[in-house]
Protein backbone atom coordinates (compact mmCIF):
# COMPACT_ATOMS: atom_id res chain seq x y z
CA UNK A 1 0.00 0.00 0.00
CA UNK A 2 2.91 2.47 0.93
CA UNK A 3 4.63 1.50 -1.99
CA UNK A 4 1.30 2.58 -4.17
CA UNK A 5 1.17 5.44 -2.54
CA UNK A 6 4.71 6.18 -3.25
CA UNK A 7 3.75 5.83 -6.51
CA UNK A 8 0.82 7.69 -7.36
CA UNK A 9 2.68 10.64 -4.96
CA UNK A 10 6.08 10.64 -7.41
CA UNK A 11 3.98 10.50 -10.53
CA UNK A 12 1.41 12.90 -10.14
CA UNK A 13 1.67 16.67 -11.03
CA UNK A 14 -0.36 18.23 -8.15
CA UNK A 15 1.60 19.44 -5.19
CA UNK A 16 4.72 19.66 -7.02
CA UNK A 17 5.62 22.26 -4.42
CA UNK A 18 4.89 20.02 -1.60
CA UNK A 19 6.67 16.99 -3.62
CA UNK A 20 9.88 18.86 -3.81
CA UNK A 21 10.00 19.39 0.24
CA UNK A 22 8.85 15.96 1.32
CA UNK A 23 9.18 13.39 -1.57
CA UNK A 24 8.72 10.40 0.32
CA UNK A 25 5.35 9.64 1.73
CA UNK A 26 4.93 8.22 5.22
CA UNK A 27 2.81 6.67 7.81
CA UNK A 28 4.52 9.21 10.30
CA UNK A 29 2.74 12.50 10.61
CA UNK A 30 4.18 15.82 9.43
CA UNK A 31 4.23 18.74 12.24
CA UNK A 32 3.00 21.18 9.31
CA UNK A 33 -0.28 22.50 10.34
CA UNK A 34 -2.58 24.84 8.10
CA UNK A 35 0.00 27.96 7.16
CA UNK A 36 2.64 25.33 6.63
CA UNK A 37 0.92 23.80 3.65
CA UNK A 38 -0.54 27.52 2.82
CA UNK A 39 2.73 28.62 2.80
CA UNK A 40 4.62 25.86 1.16
CA UNK A 41 1.88 25.16 -1.60
CA UNK A 42 0.99 28.84 -1.91
CA UNK A 43 -2.10 28.84 -2.50
CA UNK A 44 -4.37 30.87 -0.81
CA UNK A 45 -4.16 33.88 0.51
CA UNK A 46 -0.94 34.51 -2.01
CA UNK A 47 -2.48 37.29 -5.19
CA UNK A 48 -0.30 34.61 -6.98
CA UNK A 49 -2.60 31.61 -6.94
CA UNK A 50 -5.77 33.99 -6.73
CA UNK A 51 -4.56 35.30 -10.34
CA UNK A 52 -3.83 31.94 -11.81
CA UNK A 53 -7.65 31.14 -11.14
CA UNK A 54 -9.11 35.13 -12.30
CA UNK A 55 -9.86 35.48 -8.52
CA UNK A 56 -7.54 38.97 -8.88
CA UNK A 57 -6.50 41.27 -11.16
CA UNK A 58 -2.77 41.15 -10.38
CA UNK A 59 0.24 39.26 -9.02
CA UNK A 60 1.41 42.38 -7.28
CA UNK A 61 2.05 43.01 -3.99
CA UNK A 62 1.04 46.56 -2.63
CA UNK A 63 5.30 47.12 -2.00
CA UNK A 64 5.11 46.61 -5.73
CA UNK A 65 7.40 43.14 -5.35
CA UNK A 66 5.69 39.92 -7.43
CA UNK A 67 3.38 38.20 -4.70
CA UNK A 68 4.95 35.09 -3.94
CA UNK A 69 5.46 33.52 -0.46
CA UNK A 70 9.43 33.77 -0.87
CA UNK A 71 8.56 37.62 -1.52
CA UNK A 72 6.91 38.29 1.96
CA UNK A 73 9.28 36.25 3.98
CA UNK A 74 12.27 37.77 2.51
CA UNK A 75 11.93 40.68 1.18
CA UNK A 76 8.45 42.37 1.78
CA UNK A 77 8.30 45.70 3.75
CA UNK A 78 4.65 44.53 5.17
CA UNK A 79 6.63 41.47 6.66
CA UNK A 80 9.91 42.83 7.51
CA UNK A 81 9.44 41.57 11.36
CA UNK A 82 9.91 38.10 10.27
CA UNK A 83 12.21 38.08 7.54
CA UNK A 84 14.92 35.21 6.47
CA UNK A 85 17.78 35.65 4.18
CA UNK A 86 17.23 35.13 0.90
CA UNK A 87 18.00 32.09 -0.88
CA UNK A 88 20.08 32.36 -4.66
CA UNK A 89 18.36 31.71 -7.41
CA UNK A 90 19.74 28.08 -7.94
CA UNK A 91 18.93 27.54 -4.28
CA UNK A 92 15.12 27.93 -3.66
CA UNK A 93 14.01 24.57 -3.29
CA UNK A 94 16.97 23.68 -0.79
CA UNK A 95 16.15 26.37 1.09
CA UNK A 96 12.30 26.19 1.61
CA UNK A 97 13.35 22.88 2.65
CA UNK A 98 15.73 23.80 5.59
CA UNK A 99 13.33 26.42 6.20
CA UNK A 100 10.47 23.63 6.33
CA UNK A 101 12.43 21.58 8.89
CA UNK A 102 13.85 24.37 11.14
CA UNK A 103 11.33 25.03 14.41
CA UNK A 104 12.36 29.10 13.91
CA UNK A 105 12.00 29.43 10.35
CA UNK A 106 8.72 27.36 10.93
CA UNK A 107 7.22 30.27 13.36
CA UNK A 108 8.28 32.44 11.21
CA UNK A 109 6.39 31.20 8.61
CA UNK A 110 3.25 31.03 10.29
CA UNK A 111 2.97 33.93 11.45
CA UNK A 112 3.52 35.53 7.95
CA UNK A 113 0.56 33.59 6.48
CA UNK A 114 -1.31 34.88 9.75
CA UNK A 115 -0.73 38.27 9.50
CA UNK A 116 -1.37 38.48 5.41
CA UNK A 117 -4.82 36.17 6.06
CA UNK A 118 -5.94 38.56 8.63
CA UNK A 119 -4.95 41.45 6.90
CA UNK A 120 -5.62 41.23 3.17
CA UNK A 121 -6.53 44.81 2.55
CA UNK A 122 -2.38 45.81 2.70
CA UNK A 123 -1.26 43.42 0.60
CA UNK A 124 -3.60 43.99 -2.35
CA UNK A 125 -1.82 46.13 -5.35
CA UNK A 126 -2.66 49.90 -5.69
Amino acid sequence: MLEEWQTSWKNDDTDRKIYNIIPSVSLRPTNWIREDVIFFSQRRPFPVYLKRFHLSDSDYCSCGGIDTALHYATECFLTVSWHMGKPLPNFEQEWLKRVANNLVSSRKIRRIVKFISENRYLFRPP
